[in-house]
């Protein structure tokens, strides 16, 4: 008998109950070494003729082989625009194939592909396109009231009058080559079908000859996170980030070339291209899309009918789903698997899910974007109560400590901010040494702002957020950049906002709103000052016109204390969540 050096009696093998809140991923399974484009191929190879992408409502149906081909065709395209590894290309699209050949066709000719949020309005796409310098732009040309081309050429006129990639705008300064998707066709654009058609044997050759020189640890994919400030950070993640990420994943849900994934979240967000696209590529699964944005009815239909094995959601998303009026016509017998992620997972959403929808096998993920995303996952060999009530345990070659308010770790069981390090944490912010010092730490921590518990078996309870950020149907919204926005509006003083809970999205957004002297204003024009200037789901839905806000004798705003008079005030009860 032996001691750990915790003081752990140990007999054998037996592994010791933790004491202190740590926990590595050892793991005999090597990390991935290849880039994405290096790996894409040999899998392409490897798994030719089986099935790659179904996107059911552009009727495309592609083999291993024949993506293969679209995205060589789509990555010497873009090379003809004089575009040249390490510049950034963005994407604002909803979910469509053009978007999952984007993402690994970027990746092989060694552009950065910049993730632009489908609900961005015309501030927000400024700022993104200009924060990290994209030299080019594909995106569509509208998507539910969004007039993308529109906002486009409300901050560059230009367009309308430019060569095709060779725009000079005063306010995008950085921006040359506009694609666009779909049949249309606008001044100043390049059709995307013509990008494809654009590249010849100069470009292929090109190609080949950048595969070997193209470092795993390179950058390739900048996603955008709200920030504390009020502005979006550029979380920078490499091949080595992601493309380990996604392959960890799929083997925590047992994927299989034999699997069909659903995948009905937004590919703009590490959900839908790591968790969907990379899982399922690494495994040489298929990647079905139900349509370009989120709807129930053909969700449900594309599992059933596809015969899908796996799928994604947030939890809105099934609840949606299992509430569907029309749900018990559907076989969805071949379900095995999914994620459930996004906002905290109501308890009882995840045993009907599994219950109703033969989903036995479905798996809890925590993580964020900085992180690639995913920190822990729960196994499909997880009781059912560890998978509803914990976010499972952490991913192999990972390490995560909790710790007090000192930097101390704490002991199992005790609260406190959870710390990440590992392959998966960002190789930084864009161009902003300063907020990425202030998030990854000298021993390259990721300090991630959750408030987390770690039991003596090694799984996960997130319990809180030591910032403010709301959760809402699965979007990430900081408090500050509404209030920022919301200190425009010639009749506010001042402004805070807070989550308060929502059966429906998990939380929704409240502003208590301070009026400058001698002024009115209601509910309806507060909320109409940010339509169409602020993504919708960052629009409050409640408004609470305040004389001032509740503070401690130092000036500080506790926002507790509104959180608590909001939830009465409004007759809302928190949920009981994992």
């Amino acid at each position: 008998m032996v001691e750990d050096l915790a003081g752990n009696t140990m007999t054998g093998n037996a592994k010791p109950a933790l004491t202190l809140s740590y926990v590595h991923g050892a793991s005999s399974q090597p990390l991935i070494g290849d880039t994405i484009g290096q790996f894409f191929d040999a899998a392409c190879a490897k798994w030719a003729s089986r099935p790659a992408l179904v996107v059911r409502h552009q009727k495309v149906r592609l083999t291993y082989a024949e993506l293969q081909r679209e995205v060589d065709r789509l990555a010497a395209g873009l090379l003809t625009l004089g575009l040249e590894p390490g510049d950034r290309i963005g994407i604002w699209s909803p979910n469509n194939s053009e978007w999952v050949v984007t993402q690994f066709a970027t990746a092989k000719a060694g552009l950065i592909l910049v993730n632009i949020n489908p609900a961005y309005r015309v501030a927000e796409l400024e700022y993104a396109l200009n924060k990290v310098g994209c030299k080019a732009l594909i995106l569509a040309e509208r998507f539910k009231t969004s007039d993308y081309i529109a906002m486009l050429r409300e901050l560059a006129p230009e367009l309308g009058h430019a060569t095709p990639g060779r725009l000079e705008s005063t306010r995008l300064p950085t921006l040359r080559a506009v694609v666009l998707l779909g049949d249309g066709w606008h001044p100043g654009t390049f059709r995307f079908s013509e990008v494809m058609s654009r590249g010849g044997a100069a470009e292929a050759q090109r190609l080949a000859e950048l595969s070997p020189q193209l470092q795993f640890d390179q950058p390739i994919n900048i996603q955008f996170t709200s920030g504390t400030t009020g502005f979006p950070k550029g979380a920078t993640l490499s091949h080595h980030n992601i493309l380990n990420n996604g392959f960890f994943i799929g083997e925590a849900m047992r994927l299989t070339p034999d699997d069909r994934l659903c995948i009905p979240v937004p590919l703009y967000h590490c959900f839908g291209m790591v968790l969907g696209n990379l899982a399922a590529l690494t495994h040489g699964s298929c990647m079905v899309f139900p349509g370009e944005g989120f709807d129930p009815l053909a969700t449900l239909q594309t599992v059933a009918e596809e015969r899908c094995t796996a799928l994604h959601g947030v939890p809105t998303m099934f609840i949606a789903q299992l509430d569907h009026p029309e749900f018990d016509r559907f076989d969805l017998s071949s379900l095995r698997t999914g994620i459930m992620a996004g906002s905290p997972c109501p308890i009882e959403v995840m045993k009907r899910a599994v219950t109703k929808m033969h989903l036995s096998e479905i798996t809890i993920a925590y993580g964020m974007t900085e992180t690639s995303p995913v920190s822990f996952q729960s196994s499909t060999e997880d009781p059912l109560e560890r998978r509803v009530s914990t976010v499972g345990r952490i991913q192999p070659h990972l390490e995560v400590k909790i710790v007090d308010l000192q930097g101390r770790i704490v002991p199992t069981g005790t609260a406190g901010e959870l710390l990440t390090r590992g392959y998966s944490v960002m190789l930084g912010y864009w161009n902003d040494e300063e907020r990425t010092r202030e998030a990854i730490d000298a021993a390259r921590w990721m300090h991630t702002g959750d408030l987390a518990t770690i039991d003596a078996e090694g799984y996960c309870n997130i319990v809180g957020r030591i910032k403010d950020m709301v959760i809402r149907g699965g979007e990430n919204v900081y408090p500050r950049e509404i209030e920022e926005f919301l200190y425009r509006h010639p009749k506010i003083q001042d402004v805070q906002v807070i989550g308060v809970p929502d059966d429906r999205y998990g939380e929704e957004i409240c502003a208590w709103v301070k009026l400058r002297p001698g002024v009115t204003a209601t509910d309806e024009e507060i909320r109409a000052f940010c339509r169409g200037q602020i993504a919708h789901y960052k629009v409050p839905r409640y408004i609470k016109f305040v004389d001032e806000f509740p503070m401690t004798v130092t000036g500080k705003i506790q926002k507790f204390i509104m959180r608590e008079r909001s939830i009465a005030e409004l007759g809302l009860k928190a949920q009981k969540t994992a």
